[in-house]
């Protein structure tokens, strides 16, 4: 019994033991559901405002400036070819690769013998030609003379035949002494047709001589272009390429030796699309003469010459497209240009009237840009855009005009979206940074260095830079192109 009693405690004291852990449980449960089920404490929401940069648009009248690429030209280009063959016997001092010739100066002599000889032969046969001629003249005036003289005769026996009719008529005279008479002035009839034909044939050996003579003459100025034709003479003042013959060589007929260059007449060729070229026609159809800048970048230091558009290509080339336009350089600014030389040009286009000019990232690919609004929200319109030159747009958005528009447009704005706007005074980070540098002993001396072993440098450009170099203050640009070919 007693083993009972203590079982049935025992199960007692166990279920009351889990009742109250159950009252426990259920009192936590409670507890958490209401804490649960208190609702958070309500925030008011705040909008996102971004800070952007913005410009104001102003408008103005604007000549757009076109780029392109293009290659240096000669106007004046002329191939020096032997007009005959031989050895080469002289050679100008100035003959070679780069060497500069004055108009009319000469270059080289190709053997003159044979042509010496061939003027000499011409020469002694136009003096027979002239010493015959002289000679069938001199025996044409004796030809008239005696003509002259056979006349004179003919006449006197006129007259003696017409004495002896008449003394036949009175009677006096015989008819033998008539017809002796008519003899004789028959016969001197005949020695005056005789001359006169004897004059005939002394005129024909005039002519012929003078036909001789002018061929000989043909012959002797012919021998003289050969002969001048051994000398290679400058037709203008100019610069000597491609010199292909050394003192002594033999060179053919029409061979040729060298290519004269004119480095003063230059010109610019480049290629632009065929709307670019429609923008600098006139309402005529014809190319305005519109000026230009070439630029050639020369280690550091940009040669700039100007000119202006002279003429465009007859016809696209085959595979080509757009339009081939040349413009002619002022031989004053081109000074350090070359034929050959790959440069910009520059080409400035007909004045835009009333039109803005925005960076490239203020407007879309629609041609929309963000303008500043009310309560500082942005607004989206609408532009037209005439030019696309580097970085800018220039639009025509004659309502924008005072507006401000958002200048780097970025996926997080859009229209109605509020904006702190960041005007050109307000950024402290906007400074550029210096133009002139001052330079260490050692960087000086390591561009100094750089500028005096390079070859290809040419010497006028080895000089400006020495200059420069030298100076207290150096241009940024100048040292920063160095030093990027140099590795620096």
């Amino acid at each position: 019994m007693r083993f009972l009693r203590r079982s049935l405690v025992g199960l007692f004291l166990a279920g009351l033991t889990l009742g109250l852990l159950a009252l426990a449980g259920q009192g936590v449960m409670t507890a958490l559901q209401e804490r649960w089920s208190e609702a958070p404490p309500e925030r008011p929401a705040r909008e996102r405002v971004f800070a952007v940069n913005v410009i104001p648009v102003v408008g103005t009248d604007i000549r757009p400036v076109m780029t392109a690429f293009g290659e240096i030209r000669s106007r004046r280009t002329l191939d020096l070819r032997a007009a005959v063959g031989g050895p080469v016997v002289e050679l100008a001092a100035d003959f070679e690769e780069g060497g500069s010739v004055a108009a009319g100066q000469l270059l080289l002599r190709i053997d003159p013998a044979d042509a010496q000889s061939a003027l000499d032969v011409a020469r002694t046969d136009l003096s027979e030609a002239e010493a015959e001629l002289r000679d069938a003249v001199r025996a044409l005036a004796l030809a008239r003379d005696e003509l002259r003289a056979a006349a004179d005769q003919a006449r006197l026996r006129d007259q003696a035949l017409a004495r002896q009719r008449d003394l036949l008529g009175r009677g006096v005279g015989t008819e033998a002494a008539v017809e002796t008479a008519e003899l004789a002035a028959s016969a001197a009839e005949q020695a005056v047709l005789a001359k006169r034909q004897a004059i005939a044939q002394a005129e024909a050996r005039v002519d012929q001589a003078r036909n001789a003579v002018a061929r000989r003459e043909i012959g002797q100025a012919e021998a003289e272009r050969r002969l001048a034709d051994t000398e290679l003479r400058a037709e203008f003042a100019g610069t000597l390429s491609d010199v292909a013959v050394v003192e002594g060589g033999l060179v053919a007929a029409n061979e040729r030796v060298a290519r004269l260059i004119d480095p003063r007449a230059l010109e610019v060729s480049f290629r632009v699309s065929t709307s670019q070229y429609a923008r600098l026609l006139d309402d005529t159809g014809r190319l305005r003469p519109v000026p230009v800048r070439v630029k050639l970048d020369n280690f550091g230091i940009d040669l700039v010459a100007h000119g202006r558009v002279s003429r465009a290509g007859a016809a696209v080339g085959e595979g080509q497209t757009g339009r081939l336009i040349f413009a002619t350089l002022d031989g004053k600014t081109a000074i350090g240009f070359r034929p050959g030389d790959f440069v910009a040009v520059e080409i400035e286009e007909p004045e835009l009237p009333n039109v803005a000019v925005l960076p490239a990232t203020a407007v879309d690919a629609a041609g929309t840009v963000l303008v500043l609004g009310e309560d500082d929200r942005l607004v989206e319109r609408r532009v037209e855009i005439l030019r696309k030159q580097r970085n800018d747009v220039i639009v025509r958005a004659p309502d924008l005009h005072g507006a401000e528009v958002v200048a780097e447009r970025t996926p997080l704005i859009g229209a109605g979206i509020r904006v702190r706007p960041v005007r050109a005074g307000d950024r402290a980070d906007m400074a550029e940074p210096p133009d002139m540098l001052e330079l260490t002993p050692e960087r000086r001396a390591r561009l100094l260095s750089f500028v005096e072993g390079n070859g290809a440098m040419p010497e006028d450009v080895k000089n400006r830079l020495r200059a420069q170099l030298q100076e207290t203050r150096v241009p940024a640009r100048v040292v920063e192109r160095l030093e990027a070919r140099i590795g620096g």
